[in-house]
């Protein structure tokens, strides 16, 4: 009996694992190939012997960002899709530019945990969990200071300084994904049904039309 519950045990917490993350290499490497039509979870490898140095490697990263844009901020993200090499590996990163007060608003990362690293200025940042408690931790950080946002909650980040920020942020995915919230809410193809939106924001329907047409 009880080497049947120790073997339960090690069976469940082994499932634990396997499901934390992306999925484990079982080689020395698997470089996507951009051009194969296999559909599996991630993508398929190129054969090991037509990779190239390239394929595991990025330039531009010192570059800044344009900010000019509505929320004065800008992403630039290495991920599998400009490093092949990272297939399967289960790491990406990116570069966050913020104009004086610019901020990365509310989103969520549904496939990745997030370490982010202030390289210059001064950020508000925050992440709020699930319900029902939605509650807030917020934060500012200065140049040198890093901080966790948990897979899946929503977060974000505020330049609190008249000057430029920048940031590194390192994702546990090679594909973490982003779902910027507003975007999602009022952006969607199709729309979502303005009643909806109407009962689930508690907003009369021209605002709920309004920001609609804003997205």
């Amino acid at each position: 009996m009880a080497s049947s519950i120790l073997f339960f045990g090690f069976l469940a917490l082994s499932f634990s694992y396997a499901l934390a993350s992306d999925p484990s290499s079982l080689q020395d490497f698997c470089v996507a190939d951009e051009n194969s039509n296999v559909i599996v979870n991630g993508l398929a490898c190129k054969d090991p012997k037509e990779v190239q140095v390239d394929d595991f490697s990025f330039s531009g990263l010192h570059l800044a960002g344009n900010t000019s844009n509505a929320v004065g901020s800008r992403a630039t993200t290495v991920s599998v899709a400009q490093i092949p090499g990272l297939n399967t590996l289960g790491i990406s990163l990116v570069r966050i530019d913020y104009a004086p007060w610019g901020i990365n608003p509310p989103h969520t990362h549904p496939r990745g945990s997030e370490i982010l690293t202030v390289i210059e200025g001064g950020l508000e940042v925050g992440f709020v969990t699930s319900s029902p408690e939605n509650r807030l931790f917020t934060k500012v950080l200065q140049k040198g200071d890093v901080f966790v946002f948990p897979i899946g909650l929503i977060h974000f980040q505020r330049n609190v300084g008249n000057g430029n920020a920048v940031a590194i942020a390192a994702l546990s995915s090679q594909n973490p994904g982003v779902i910027t919230i507003a975007n999602a809410m009022f952006g969607s193809t199709p729309e979502i049904p303005s009643d909806i939106l109407v009962k689930a924001f508690l907003l009369d329907k021209n605002v709920v039309n309004y920001l609609q047409s804003r997205f």
